[in-house]
C-alpha cells in the first residue's frame, strides 16, 4: 500500500530533485568553479574527468594561494556536498519511475546502483580535495592519486548512470501502455 502511494510521486521527486540539482550544478559551473579557474588559470579538480597528477595538484594549489584554497573549501566543496546526493536522488527517482513499467528490469537496478556509486565517489573526491587543501603543502602523493582515482571513477559512473537513464527512458517510451504497474 505504501509502495503504491510512494510510486505515484516518484516522478515529482525526479523532477524536483533534478531542478534543485541543476540549479546547484549551474552555480558550481558558472560561479565557484569558474572563479577557481579564473584566479588560478588552472582547471579545478572537479572538472578533470581523466584525473590529475601530484604536479597538477601542486600547480593548482600554488596558483590558488591561501585565499583561493580557502574559497575552494568554503564555497565549492560546500555546494558539492549537496550536489551528489541530489543527483543520486534524481537518478534513483528517475530509474524508479521507469521501473514502474519495467518492474523486473536489471537495467533499472543497475541504474540505481550506478547512481549510488557516483554519489559515493563524488563524496570521496570531495573528502580527498579537502584533505589535500588542509594538508597543503604537505599533501601526500598517495592522497593526490587516491583523490584523482575517485574523480575518475565518479566521472565514469556518472556518465554511465546518465547514459543508462537515457537508454531506459528510450526503452520505456517504446513499451506499450498496458504494461503500466500500479
Amino acid at each position: 500500500m505504501i509502495h503504491t502511494r510512494l510510486s505515484k510521486y516518484v516522478g515529482f521527486a525526479a523532477v524536483g530533485c533534478g531542478l534543485i540539482a541543476t540549479v546547484i550544478y549551474v552555480l558550481m559551473i558558472s560561479v565557484t568553479l569558474a572563479h577557481i579557474e579564473a584566479i588560478s588559470g588552472q582547471i579545478p579538480f572537479d572538472m578533470r574527468p581523466l584525473g590529475y597528477r601530484p604536479e597538477d595538484a601542486a600547480m593548482l594549489f600554488e596558483a590558488l594561494g591561501a585565499e583561493g584554497r580557502e574559497y575552494y573549501l568554503s564555497y565549492q566543496i560546500t555546494l558539492d556536498t549537496l550536489y551528489p546526493a541530489l543527483l543520486a536522488l534524481t537518478l534513483i527517482a528517475t530509474f524508479s519511475w521507469f521501473g514502474r513499467r519495467m518492474p523486473s528490469s536489471k537495467l533499472v537496478r543497475s541504474g540505481i546502483i550506478l547512481s549510488v556509486g557516483c554519489a559515493l565517489f563524488d563524496y570521496f573526491e570531495n573528502i580527498g580535495i579537502a584533505a589535500m587543501i588542509w594538508s597543503w603543502p604537505e599533501a601526500s602523493i598517495a592522497l593526490v592519486y587516491a583523490t584523482s582515482t575517485a574523480t575518475i571513477v565518479k566521472s565514469a559512473l556518472t556518465t554511465l548512470a546518465v547514459l543508462l537513464a537515457l537508454l531506459i527512458g528510450f526503452l520505456w517510451v517504446r513499451l506499450p501502455k498496458a504494461n503500466l504497474c500500479p
